[in-house]
């Protein structure tokens, strides 16, 4: 779910956000002459509408990310928007004009792979579909393929207020399993409202006795956090029978060895990289795209609808800014930790090309972006996101922004 070795068109620029270096990104800034993409086999143009940030362009920025791109590239991970041309070899295809949502770019044109994408569905927005492909599918594929969720056994889903965490809340609850959420206390109330049976403090220390308590044992545990919780997740999943599936390590690595496999923590572990079952086993993720469009369809996944406000202590230029921690490597970046944010293109005249992230989260405010890499946070939430600290470029042209 790579995308960012494109193939371009002579003559025609566009406007991208492109890492520089994995120093961070401190060094993700606006570009306003990339060449424009051109689809080759099995691809679509798309005219992006909006792109979701996720804390993986941070681990992707900071080079920490397994498999990610070399610098420059240009960032992002998902994207919505409209087909403008079909590449050969496509099959079925979407006619141009139709509004998908797959793996993107921050950049106002990319090729999308036709395999990776679902239509927007009807009456939503491109910025109501981001999370389709990343965040629902990633819960959905820990759940059902790989966790065997079952209904009636206790399901732990760490950072519950993230992304893939309120996802994984949402379906566990509509597959009859009993959740268990660990979050902030912040966001108890987000948590809560999505379904989740019980939330706990994450930062809790007694975690691996009360999750015990409470349920007798998990059955399945999804594990976003890592270092910070992989060994509560190994002592409260049920021996033999548990299964803990594992996709992400935003605080840091664990350690897991064979010794501890035979005689301490008996359960099965999975590992998930949801680019990576795309492209490995393509028709488990066809079957994954598949459920999600019925899951659109009975009301299990709704649409996002943020209610537009601005966020509070914003700079002189309007933008509420945060800064990148020095040294990745000696403190753990901040992260998006409500939902999922989104980069809309805008029209001219503008500051920025891509200028406002709005949390599409039911329920949460929208967060505020600039391009050239300063980001914004709800600081009411204490939502944090780590970008650049450049100072604004201003473009004023008659192309679509």
């Amino acid at each position: 779910m790579e995308n960012n070795e494109q193939r371009h068109t002579a003559g025609q620029t566009v406007r991208a956000l492109v890492q520089r270096s994995h120093r961070g990104p401190r060094d993700l800034a606006l570009t306003t002459d990339h060449p424009r993409p051109t689809p080759g086999p099995g691809e679509y143009l798309i005219r992006v509408g909006a792109a979701g940030v996720n804390f993986a362009d941070v681990m992707r920025a900071q080079g920490t990310y397994g498999g990610g791109p070399q610098p420059p590239y240009v960032a992002g991970f998902e994207a919505a928007g409209e087909i403008v041309a079909v590449g050969p070899g496509v099959e079925s295809p979407f006619r141009p004009g139709t509004h998908v949502v797959g793996p993107g770019a921050f950049a106002q044109f990319m090729t999308m792979p036709a395999v990776g994408v679902l239509p927007v569905p009807s009456g939503w927005s491109d910025a109501e579909a981001l999370g389709l492909v990343l965040n629902w599918a990633t819960a959905l594929a820990a759940l059902k393929p790989l966790g065997e969720v079952k209904a009636g056994e206790a399901v732990l889903v760490h950072a519950a207020a993230g992304g893939v965490g309120q996802a994984a809340v949402r379906l566990a609850r509509h597959y009859g399993a009993r959740v268990i959420a660990t979050a902030s206390p912040a966001k108890h109330d987000t948590v809560e409202a999505l379904g989740a049976d019980v939330v706990l403090d994450s930062r809790r220390p007694d975690l691996a006795a009360e999750i015990p308590r409470l349920t007798g044992g998990v059955g399945l545990v999804l594990e976003s956090v890592g270092q910070a919780t992989f060994r509560t997740s190994l002592s409260v999943t049920k021996p033999f029978t548990g299964r803990v599936v594992v996709f992400g390590a935003a605080s840091g690595d664990a350690t897991l060895t064979t010794h501890d496999l035979v005689f301490t923590h008996h359960v099965q572990v999975k590992g998930l990289h949801i680019g990576a079952l795309a492209t490995a086993a393509p028709t488990l993720y066809q079957a994954l795209l598949a459920e999600l469009e019925a899951l659109i369809t009975d009301g299990v996944y709704p649409p996002g609808t943020p209610p537009p406000r601005p966020s509070p202590g914003r700079g002189a230029d309007g933008v509420a800014t945060t800064r990148s921690r020095p040294d990745p490597r000696q403190a753990r970046p901040r992260s998006l930790a409500l939902g999922t944010p989104v980069i809309h293109p805008r029209q001219p005249p503008c500051a920025v090309g891509f200028d406002r992230v709005a949390s599409i989260a039911p329920g949460r405010p929208h967060l505020r972006y600039s391009a050239t890499a300063r980001s914004a946070v709800s600081r009411s939430e204490r939502t944090r996101a780590s970008m650049s600290r450049r100072t604004t470029r201003s473009c004023s042209t008659s192309s679509r922004c």
